[in-house]
């Protein structure tokens, strides 16, 4: 992104951006991915980058090519790296290692149907791998051999310890290309250990037929925390979870019953006393209402008006945790209080062993996403600098709804406009979820986003309505069978102070969204005719044929019903409608957009199908028409 001319779509997609960092044990080092936001071809590439965390040096890339590098691991002497990439065979992940001075990546691994996961030990990693009997050929084989190891002999499955008697079955996954055939077998991620050693692998745990999703290791070293779903396929695996131990050394697994639905994010620590296991969870007892830490059974955040939504290990202490606070995002300590140890505007967080050291991916409001690491309140910018340029200004909006509900917002205004400036055309955004959050970050992405459209000269609103992230558990709760309802007033009241302010102009309004916020959109010209032009991305059109055909049917189902469906009231829409889709939608089918499409048959509205695209548009040109589509859309309506 640089220079001072017209912000073009291409730029905007083929920015890089930094991804899954990970502080080295010691602290000393930060490795991370980046990654732009389009994807050239079937596969994406993205490189690998190693840099110290004090920012003393450049950062320098360590694997690149075309390949795509992920989930880069430290092993516990903060030596080496382990990472997954598809670099000799496209689409099919196996696991590297490399060391600090970079050269070639050693593989580790090749595995029939690739490596889905893994966590470095000492002297070992934990595999998250399919059974290699579903597949042809041998399981493990390492490429090149260790310094001073001798001869390298292909192992074949009888090298696997312990058999490969389960039966296999396969399935394209839940992310289905709808290309290729698939089939409602899901076949199941399994659990295996890697020795470095006398470089075997061996099956660990007894877990059955489920299907492995996360793994945390105690950091003793001697036991694993494994969550588990019933099958491998979205629904109905996360509605059948599973916790369990693992010991290392034997296998032994104990079942520690039922986590909270959407368990996830294992973290360990040691109080003197003894250990303690806490995650991430959806909030009991509804479906709808967001995430909360637990212990056991225990809701360690309950009636806390802050929302956790990443949670890390700190080995010698209590974790990490990223809360979401309104408009801000602060890290907190796991202790009793709940500790604030900074504040800082980004995800994925990271943190040495000792916690003193942690990474970030953060922005501002004015500038894009970047890589910071050090002490929590003293954290430095790791990589290149991103070239300057003028912004549009963006200012925190706090008000309160109808019903005296406190809300909060974003307003982004043309670059080098003021408020005096207006009225200005006005577009608002509504995010996705609706468990989701505009926090007062950078806002430019593939689809129809702030500092987008702002730089065409619109006005653009962000509205935190009611059942989103960062106010607790009753405030993302209040949507549960109702979305739309008070949700839609919350919007308007927005919409009329920025009228009222002079912001925005009552005769040039628009309105979209992608996801919820596209099920948002279409919902709002059922309502009402305030809008000149709207757009329709990837939206719900249906909940009870979504609850049927989505990924997320019962989270859906208790989110609305056939009152709450646009397509019920689509007669009475008088606003030109932009819908996009993806051709593969497996969580907001196709068939959504085309009810809204057939639905509008007459009236003035333009449909769009990306092929070979999900919920999330990936492919460069894709991203690059949504882009310039929609800013013509909404330039076309609102002039």
């Amino acid at each position: 992104m640089d220079g001072m001319g017209e912000l073009t779509a291409e730029a905007v997609v083929d920015r890089l951006l930094p991804r899954e960092p990970r502080v080295s044990p010691d602290g000393r080092w930060v490795v991370y991915v980046t990654a732009p936001l389009g994807r050239v071809g079937k596969y994406p590439v993205t490189g690998l980058w190693l840099a110290p965390a004090d920012g003393s040096a450049p950062a320098r890339e360590i694997a690149g090519g075309e390949a795509e590098h992920r989930a880069p691991r430290w092993a516990a002497d903060s030596g080496s790296v382990f990472f997954l990439s598809d670099r000799d065979e496209r689409g099919t992940t196996q696991l590297y290692r490399i060391g600090l001075a970079g050269g070639a990546p050693e593989r580790l691994t090749e595995w029939a149907g690739g490596i889905s996961g893994h966590v470095p030990l000492p002297g070992s990693v934990v595999l998250i791998a399919p059974d290699a009997a579903d597949h042809a050929g041998d399981p493990l084989v390492r490429t090149t051999p260790p310094a001073d190891d001798g001869p390298v002999r292909r192992p074949s499955a009888e090298d696997v310890d312990g058999g490969l008697e389960q039966p296999g079955r396969s399935s394209a996954g839940p992310a289905r290309d709808p290309s290729h055939a698939w089939d409602t077998r899901a076949r199941p991620d399994r659990l295996w250990l890697l020795d470095l050693r006398a470089f075997s692998v061996r099956p660990l745990g007894a877990l059955g037929d489920r299907h492995v999703d996360q793994v945390a290791a105690r950091p003793d070293g001697e036991v694993l925390a494994v969550f588990t779903w019933s099958c491998a396929d979205r629904e109905p695996g996360v509605f059948e979870p599973g916790l369990h131990l693992v010991d290392l050394a034997t296998g032994d697994t104990r079942d520690e019953g039922t986590p909270a639905l959407e368990a996830s994010d294992p973290a360990w620590w040691h109080d003197g006393v003894g250990w303690h296991l806490a995650y991430l969870g959806r909030t009991p007892p509804d479906l709808i209402g967001g995430t909360a830490v637990f212990e056991g059974g225990e809701n360690l955040t309950e009636g806390m008006t802050t929302c956790p939504f990443e949670l890390v290990q700190v080995d010698d202490g209590p974790p990490l945790a990223l809360f979401a606070e309104g408009l801000d995002t602060t890290i907190r300590r796991l202790d009793p209080g709940f500790t604030e140890v900074a504040e800082v505007q980004g995800t994925s967080l990271t943190a040495s062993r000792d916690g003193r050291t942690v990474a970030v991916v953060r922005s501002t409001g004015t500038e894009p996403e970047q890589l910071f690491a050090g002490p929590p309140r003293d954290l430095v910018r790791i990589g290149a600098a991103v070239p300057p340029r003028t912004w549009g200004a963006q200012h925190r909006l706090s008000y309160r709804a109808a019903d005296g509900l406190d809300l909060d917002g974003l307003l982004i205004l043309p670059p080098g406009k003021s408020r005096t400036d207006g009225p200005f055309p006005l577009v608002t955004l509504v995010h996705g979820g609706p468990y989701d959050r505009y926090a007062d970050r950078f806002h430019l992405g593939w689809y129809p986003s702030g500092q987008w459209l702002a730089a065409a000269g619109f006005a653009v609103f962000l509205p935190n309505a009611r059942g989103g992230l960062g106010h607790g558990h009753a405030f993302a709760h209040r949507v549960a069978g109702d979305v739309g309802g008070a949700e839609f007033t919350d919007v308007l009241t927005g919409i009329d102070l920025l009228v009222e302010d002079g912001v925005a102009d009552e005769t040039r309004l628009g309105i979209g969204g992608w996801s919820h916020g596209g099920f948002f959109a279409a919902w709002a010209v059922t309502r009402t005719d305030r809008f000149a032009a709207a757009l329709v991305g990837a939206g719900v059109i249906d909940w009870p044929l979504l609850a049927a055909t989505g990924e997320h049917s019962r989270f859906e189902a208790a989110l609305g019903g056939v009152d709450n469906s646009p397509i019920t009231h689509a007669a009475k829409i008088r606003t030109p409608v932009l819908i996009l889709h993806g051709e593969g939608d497996t969580n907001v089918p196709l068939s959504q957009a085309e009810l809204l499409h057939h639905a509008l048959r007459g009236k003035h509205h333009e449909f769009v199908v990306y092929p070979r695209e999900n919920h999330s548009i990936r492919e460069r040109d894709h991203q690059i028409d949504v882009l310039n589509r929609s800013r013509a859309w909404f330039s076309h309506l609102l002039a």
